[in-house]
């Protein structure tokens, strides 16, 4: 998490959300943060089983993004996204979910590759992402007119964000 430090990443004493958490690696290191309150959201059960028991301590929930109902308006802190927005092919419904639940001085940090990566990693590897019409500057689009404003840095295989309203 070195990258998401330099940008900004404080969570001690936050209320965070990470939407993909997978089997719970991320949990852990986020932890290390002393954030007040993490929740963990994942579609895939069998990772979100293992999340559970490798860290009994956090709290992981099988669920979709792009229906956050279960959180309140203006509850959390922070939401952290590793690089899962471009397996969501309606990723602008978890933005829109995403800037309800954000507190009004909260922060979205999302890590995701570039689209043409993405392309070329299906080309390769067969990986199947779903057919969307994702990109970073599609995305960013989306970010301005929900009002979020943001910075980014790059590294080889990812761009990060930092991200505002």
């Amino acid at each position: 998490m070195p990258v998401l430090g330099r940008l900004g990443l404080n969570i001690k004493d936050q209320d965070v959300l990470e939407i993909g958490c997978g089997n719970g690696h991320g949990a852990h290191l986020i932890h290390q943060r002393s954030p007040r309150s993490y929740v963990g959201l994942d579609v895939m059960e069998e990772q979100i089983e293992k999340a559970r028991r490798r860290y009994p301590q956090y709290t992981f929930l099988v669920q979709d993004a792009t229906d956050l109902s279960q959180f309140a308006n203006a509850s959390k802190d922070v939401v952290i996204i590793f690089g899962v927005l471009h397996h969501i092919p309606e990723w602008r419904k978890v933005i829109d979910e995403i800037a309800r639940v954000l507190k009004p001085a909260g922060t979205l940090f999302l890590e995701e590759p570039r689209g043409m990566d993405i392309k070329l990693f299906d080309f390769f590897f067969r990986w199947g992402h779903p057919d969307s019409d994702f990109g970073l500057k599609v995305m960013e689009k989306h970010l301005k007119l929900r009002g979020f404003q943001f910075q980014k840095q790059w590294t080889p295989l990812m761009t990060m964000y930092r991200i505002s309203t």
